[in-house]
């Protein structure tokens, strides 16, 4: 086994080194522990930087989401049919869930959410969207998804396409599927992988992605940076493991095992940047709630989460079930960590926009991939 003197400062490799003794294993879709563990500096010092906070603010903000993501199941269940969808309104720190009637808004208050009156149930809307997904997207729309907040089905289309022939005919089939809002977005969103340079990554072949989630056995990361089979190499250049599963597009993860002397552990990297982040669990957290990212190219940075179950429509074909968020992310920063508090979220796909001017990055939910291949994350 390599020495311990081979891990680069910074603890670059942790992702992709291994399970330390007194680490014990978690279930696949972890709960929020009921200790408080102490909030990192680094992480509160990446929400100050990208989304204005003062340190207070970015403390009251991390706890108040912990609090909407415990409660956004019970307010679901309570809903029952007349689920419209939920988010995490920033201002006043509460969950808001959407109702079709107001017949379950006091069993829905109880719960600790606010409440709000719409016309179509999450139910009619996801429907909606199901038949845009079936439809063939030309490439001047960049996604969509159901906006709960809006109440309708939100369709991205690149500015300078609006006025093509083929958006247009794509947003007229769309209209008829259900209540639907056009909005624009600056540019197409494209997979983050990037080419072999150095750094901390992994490699395939000549790609570069990031590592996303220690599981047990492995980690997961994007389906586009490999194929099942594919051989992966780490930051040294020595063999780490192979891809034992891959999907793109449709969907975009996949999973890698490790040997050859290479471990896991419960860590998302800080680079150096910040401290690395321990992971110990997988609870969603809600639309409106901070999320951060961790990956070999930009390292940490932070946003909100924008949209859930969105399908974005890459030139090499539509992914869906994706959170979209305002983080940003490069090429390279493919397969990386995104973490909300200690919560492991979703790996990094694509989006578009840089670090240096902002834009837009999606994810694949975590506890999807988990399910998908049968796989249990490793947790601190």
């Amino acid at each position: 086994m390599r020495r311990m003197t081979a891990i680069r400062t910074g603890l670059s490799a942790l992702l992709l080194l291994g399970s330390w003794a007194a680490v014990g294993a978690g279930p696949a879709a972890a709960s929020v522990p009921a200790a408080e563990p102490e909030l990192s500096t680094g992480l509160l010092a990446a929400m100050q930087r990208d989304l204005g906070l003062d340190a207070e603010e970015a403390t009251a903000r991390l706890a108040a989401e912990k609090t909407a993501t415990a409660v956004e199941g019970k307010a679901r269940r309570a809903a029952g049919a007349a689920f419209g969808g939920s988010w995490f309104d920033a201002d006043t720190g509460r969950l808001t869930v959407a109702l079709t009637g107001a017949g379950k808004a006091r069993a829905v208050r109880a719960t600790g959410a606010h409440t709000a009156l719409v016309r179509h149930s999450a139910r009619q809307l996801d429907s909606a969207k199901r038949e845009i997904d079936a439809l063939k997207a030309p490439a001047g729309v960049a996604s969509w998804h159901v906006d709960p907040e809006a109440n309708r089905v939100v369709v991205n289309v690149v500015s300078s396409e609006r006025g093509d022939n083929d958006v247009r005919a794509f947003l007229d089939r769309a209209k008829d599927a259900g209540p639907i809002t056009v909005r624009e977005t600056a540019q197409a969103p494209t997979p983050f992988a990037a080419g072999t340079v150095g750094g901390d990554p992994y490699y395939t072949g000549n790609v570069r992605c990031s590592v996303g989630f220690s599981v047990h056995g492995g980690f997961v990361t994007a389906g586009h940076c490999g194929r099942a089979g594919a051989a992966v190499r780490g930051w040294d250049g020595t063999h780490i493991g192979t891809f034992q599963g891959s999907s793109f597009p449709g969907d975009d993860h996949a999973w890698v095992s490790v040997g050859s002397g290479w471990w896991t552990v419960p860590v998302v990297l800080g680079w150096g940047t910040v401290p690395d982040q321990l992971v110990r669990g997988s609870a969603e957290a809600p639309i409106g709630a901070s999320v951060c990212r961790s990956g070999s190219t930009t390292r940490w940075h932070c946003g909100n989460v924008l949209a859930k179950n969105e399908t974005v429509n890459y030139s090499q074909g539509a992914v869906h079930q994706m959170t979209k968020t305002s983080v940003c992310a490069e090429p390279g920063d493919s397969g990386g960590s995104f973490i909300s508090g200690d919560q492991a979220q979703g790996v990094t796909s694509g989006g578009w926009g840089n670090c240096s001017g902002g834009g837009q990055t999606w994810h694949q939910p975590v506890n999807e991939i988990l399910g998908r291949y049968g796989l249990r994350l490793h947790t601190a």
